[in-house]
């Protein structure tokens, strides 16, 4: 990107305006509304499963790989939605993957059986892979590094949000229309929200003329990745994969309760179908707070203290050995109530983490957040992967919910140790400019090396 890509020189300038009118919380809105959508498309599957595979004749294990083929797909574009979205901007290529989701989200819809279920599931797993690191680039240009865990909190309690929306307004519509309306009606609000995205958004502050002078400085201009600058692949991987396993651990028990969580409560548990919904939502509905509190107290104390490592490592432990603390009790008690209650305090510690985990990538590699913030993801997509299967697998053999959940426990405990070795000090660009350093070293060394052969 050049000076004139990302808007920069002589142009009109609106005047200020108060804080809260700042045009980067208008980007904040649009972001978090495509959070809320796409954790809906997401995890309507699971809801509408008990209905979808009585009628589709498909048994526990079928469905354990049809909750997780959806991962696929989904972490293959981790790092591939975020490239794109570094060297293409992330306007064009949220409009894109939107589009690929709510299509397949539609189709949906209209599956005869299983195959073609798993058919619609990768399709909506490509378009929603690289939605979240091409977000996170675009909060890169658009928020100062003191917002940016806000921002991830506020665009993750919305896809939190969707998530405990999805219960009752998947079953509702159920009730009036059936299951495959609840598909076509979220796959038309994806489609809305890409055409909006389009319309509204711009790759820089810069490049729209309501942003003031004071927004832009109060934001700052970034570091630019140029056209022809390489990706620092090795720096990023030697940086970036502690934070990746971490959000494996994370991901592992988020997996958990998006997916398995409604059949719990219906089966082990006891609940009715409405009933269901309602104590599915209450752990989501949780996330919703821990999300924005998680970025906000992480902001916090890196203003308080100026140390980046304590503000994003403390929040990280602090969450994780939360769930645990939390869950094995949730797990063990035999009253239903005190169970949904302890699963909803464990879910409220889990997403203190997750606006975290989606700061580190910006944190580490600036211009390269997109990227980064796939490679990271690409833990919670393997994670995806596996863990429905494992549930799904261990349910049939066992017949109990308490080893899966044992698994899930684990997990969180080595989580929690692993992030005390993360370092967001660590940058991608302390390495790039050694290496530009070398570069200007080799070149100035040049003419004394032809001399001597």
């Amino acid at each position: 990107m050049d000076a004139a890509t990302l808007g920069i020189g002589a142009r009109p300038i609106a005047a200020p305006a108060a804080k809260w009118l700042r045009r980067r919380y208008g980007v904040l809105l649009s972001l978090s509304l495509m959070y809320f959508i796409a954790y809906i498309d997401r995890t309507n599957i699971s809801v509408a499963a008990p209905l979808i595979s009585k009628e589709l004749g498909i048994d526990k294990t079928q469905l354990g790989l049809i909750f997780s083929i959806f991962a696929y797909p989904y972490t293959v574009m981790q790092i591939t939605g975020g490239w794109l979205a570094d060297r293409y901007g992330p306007r064009l290529v949220l409009f894109l993957l939107c589009v690929i989701w709510s299509a397949a989200t539609l189709l949906t819809g209209a599956v005869s059986g299983a195959l073609s279920l798993i058919v619609v599931r990768i399709i909506v797993g490509l378009g929603e892979g690289g939605a979240f690191p091409a977000a996170t680039r675009a909060m890169t240009f658009w928020f100062p590094s003191q917002e940016r865990g806000m921002a991830q909190g506020v665009t993750h309690s919305f896809a939190r949000l969707g998530g405990a929306a999805a219960p009752p307004l998947v079953v509702g519509i159920v009730a009036l229309w059936g299951w495959r309306a609840a598909f076509v009606a979220l796959g038309v609000a994806s489609a809305a929200w890409a055409l909006w995205w389009w319309i509204s958004f711009r790759d820089t502050p810069a490049q729209r003329r309501d942003v003031s002078q004071q927004e832009l400085d109060e934001i700052g201009v970034p570091a630019v990745k140029g056209a022809s600058e390489r990706t620092p692949w090795k720096a990023m991987v030697s940086r970036m994969w502690l934070v990746t396993f971490v959000d494996f651990c994370y991901g592992w028990s988020l997996w958990v309760f998006l997916t398995w969580l409604p059949t719990y409560l219906y089966e082990a548990r006891g609940f009715d179908l409405a009933k269901m919904a309602l104590f599915t939502s209450l752990p989501l509905a949780a996330g919703v707070v821990g999300d924005t509190l998680g970025g906000v107290l992480s902001d916090f104390l890196y203003r308080t203290t100026g140390n980046l490592r304590l503000a994003r490592s403390a929040i990280l432990v602090v969450g994780l050995l939360g769930a645990l603390a939390f869950l094995a009790p949730a797990v063990l008690t035999q009253d239903p109530l005190l169970a949904v209650y302890g699963l909803t305090a464990s879910f409220f510690c889990l997403e203190l983490t997750n606006a975290v985990l989606w700061s580190l990538p910006i944190d580490i590699a600036g211009r390269f957040a997109g990227t980064a913030g796939g490679m990271m993801n690409t833990g919670f997509g393997v994670a995806g992967m596996i863990s429905p299967v494992v549930f799904g697998f261990l349910i049939t053999r066992t017949g109990s919910y308490v080893g899966p959940f044992a698994i899930t426990g684990g997990l969180l405990a080595i989580g929690a140790i692993a992030a005390l070795f993360i370092d967001p000090n660590r940058k991608v660009d302390d390495v790039c400019r050694v290496d530009d350093v070398r570069q200007v070293d080799d070149m100035r060394d040049l003419p004394a090396r032809r001399a001597g052969s």
